[in-house]
């Protein structure tokens, strides 16, 4: 839609306002209100958002760590500008216009903690390269018949799950709750985040989604978007929605399995494919693979971002543990998709569900054009069988504490990324996982209470 029609929209709709949000560290969209004719005032222009967005966690606790912002800056403003290209309107709040911002610095450059620029700007490197890129993310989620006051009251233990048992692909399953399951395909797509498909995953009340593939940065507009709509549709029918990696010992993990191909700058040709190559990978993907293999473990907590999210990586639970990679192999890391011209792709299987898609995409894309910038050779084989006893590549860190080191120090994460968006991110981590080491968990009370 045109930005003349935007406006006219905006004018007409009878709520005389606009909602818009942002994305913080974690991925969580923060937003607001505003009236039409603010908007009408900053849209050409920015307007100010509270950088504490950037300086406080998830539960909103501050970080005394950070150097962004923080006490010792006041939490000032910073410069936040609307983009118009993610105009949408709200389906199950009366189509309320409703938009995307992200952030520059002073000098209109990108603001270097602000995940969307981030990608934007690995983006345009692929780009400069010659490169258009194709992405899309696919979730998996648990769902609750609770309240966000039933769940606390609770102390989300014992939820009640939408529905029971393992049932994984089951058509009879998505009849039981088919208002809510028909929700979130209809009215995703009038959000403009379409799905190419929905259906049960195993375990109770689990759904998994496969969000239409587009190029990179719309892409992880509608992985982020997706999870807040989500949540926000299952408010409407009584249901809690989770995006947890995991939430039991007993249950697999949620992935947030990201696809990728890099095309020809007019998307007439997928540049992964290659006609005459025994397994029809061109050397472009090769090399690709060849940047997220040596990559992706010095950039783990971009895709693994939360405490939570190494319990889901864990032997036999499809979830990946070792650096590795195969053909239309669920057990590995990587799982090159070589298939046709049109459908040839890389399936980044390490991703969980809780990662902020921004970053993750900007991680998979950052790796896998390092992988062509250096010519890389793909030397790996790939793994034939169980992934989780091919060792020989290394294993993945096996908690925050370890990926978060490794990612802090690494030339690579730093070379990558940027030095300034490496340290405030790890130093962010670095303050999830101290506030965990201070938790007392249900685990501990459980073996220690009367024995010790």
């Amino acid at each position: 839609m045109k930005k003349e029609q935007i406006i006219d929209y905006v004018k007409k709709h009878p709520s005389a306002k606009v909602k818009l949000a942002v994305t913080d560290i974690d991925g969580v969209l923060r937003g607001k209100y505003i009236s039409a004719e603010k908007f009408l005032s900053v849209v050409d222009n920015h307007f100010g958002f509270c950088d504490v967005v950037f300086g406080w966690d998830s539960s909103d606790v501050a970080y005394d760590n950070t150097d962004y912002t923080g006490w010792h800056t006041g939490y000032p403003d910073a410069k936040a500008t609307i983009d118009l290209t993610t105009f949408r309107t709200i389906p199950w709040e009366n189509n309320i216009p409703f938009f995307l911002a992200d952030f520059k610095a002073d000098d209109d450059s990108d603001l270097y903690v602000c995940p969307r620029r981030l990608l934007k700007k690995i983006a345009r490197e692929a780009e400069a390269a010659g490169f258009a890129t194709v992405f899309s993310q696919e979730f998996e989620w648990f769902n609750f018949q609770e309240t966000p006051d039933s769940a606390q009251a609770k102390g989300y233990r014992n939820l009640q799950p939408l529905t029971p048992g393992m049932f994984g692909y089951s058509i009879l399953r998505s009849t039981l709750r088919n208002d809510f399951f028909t929700a979130l395909f209809e009215q995703l797509r009038q959000f403009n985040v379409p799905l190419e498909g929905l259906h049960t995953e195993t375990g109770p009340g689990v759904y998994e989604a496969a969000i239409l593939y587009t190029d990179v940065t719309e892409a992880a507009d509608r992985a982020v978007l997706f999870k807040s709509s989500v949540k926000e549709i299952a408010y409407k029918h009584g249901i809690m929605a989770t995006f947890m990696a995991k939430i039991s010992e007993n249950l697999p993990g949620c992935s947030g399995h990201v696809h990728q191909s890099l095309w020809d700058k007019k998307k007439t040709k997928n540049l992964f494919h290659d006609e005459k190559d025994p397994r029809k990978m061109s050397d472009i993907f090769k090399s690709y693979l060849a940047g997220q293999l040596y990559c992706i473990p010095h950039l783990l907590p971009m895709v693994a971002p939360t405490v939570n999210s190494y319990k889901r990586l864990v032997e036999g639970a499809w979830a990946p543990t070792t650096i590795t990679w195969g053909i239309d192999n669920r057990t590995v890391a990587f799982r090159a998709l070589p298939g046709g011209s049109k459908s040839s792709r890389l399936e980044t299987r390490v991703v969980g569900s809780d990662a902020n898609p921004y970053l993750a995409m900007a991680a998979c894309l950052a790796a896998g054009l390092y992988g062509i910038r250096k010519n890389l050779p793909l030397k790996q084989p790939a793994t034939s069988g169980n992934g989780y006893r091919d060792e020989k590549y290394g294993r993945f860190a096996k908690n925050l504490y370890e990926a978060t080191r490794l990612m802090r120090d690494s030339k690579i994460a730093n070379d990558l990324l940027g030095e300034k968006f490496v340290q405030h991110f790890a130093q962010t981590r670095e303050w999830e996982w101290r506030q965990f080491g201070k938790a007392v968990t249900d685990w501990e009370m459980k073996r220690y209470f009367e024995i010790i």
